[in-house]
């Protein structure tokens, strides 16, 4: 008696049997059910915000080319460009907000209002659909007369369900 005693009080050795060592199938199921939900989460949202950003940069470019449209117009109207026949004091093309337009009165100086013209960043390309004054607002074809608009080439649709061309 005294020896089965003993024995019940003898510590146990540190290292666990083969029988408790492991995890369990069930622990291992679980494990992996709540990482694929987590990463079912996160995967959406990773893709949108690739996407929200090449908008946000479509955004800034359409914004920049347009305000260079209607700068050059401002200086057109106010005088300090020389107006080519037919242009109603508009650019000729994207390249002269590039390269630069002589000021009227001024010797060897030049006004440039965009230091390139930028990459669509849903086409991957530099080229921009561009509407004169004379065209139809929801014209996609150029006039060829003046630069009016820009807008984007890509034919898909961003992410409020506005296709880019009608931004």
């Amino acid at each position: 008696m005294l020896q089965g005693l003993m024995s019940r009080l003898r510590p146990r050795p540190l290292r666990p049997t083969r029988s408790q060592a492991g995890y369990t199938l069930a622990e291992l199921v679980m494990v992996a059910a709540v990482m694929v939900i987590l990463a079912s989460v996160v995967l959406p949202s990773v893709k949108f915000t690739a996407r929200r950003t090449k908008e946000m940069e479509l955004r800034a470019a359409l914004r920049d080319m347009r305000a260079a449209v209607d700068e050059y117009k401002r200086y057109a109207d106010m005088g300090f460009i020389p107006v080519d026949l037919g242009t109603d004091g508009y650019p000729k093309d994207l390249d002269v907000l590039v390269d630069g337009v002589e000021l009227a009165g001024q010797v060897d100086k030049k006004l440039k209002l965009l230091r390139r013209i930028p990459v669509d960043p849903m086409t991957g390309e530099a080229e921009w659909g561009l509407r004169s004054y004379q065209d139809e607002p929801d014209a996609t074809s150029w006039g060829g007369e003046n630069v009016y608009d820009v807008y984007s080439l890509s034919g898909s649709v961003g992410l409020n369900g506005v296709p880019y061309r009608e931004w």
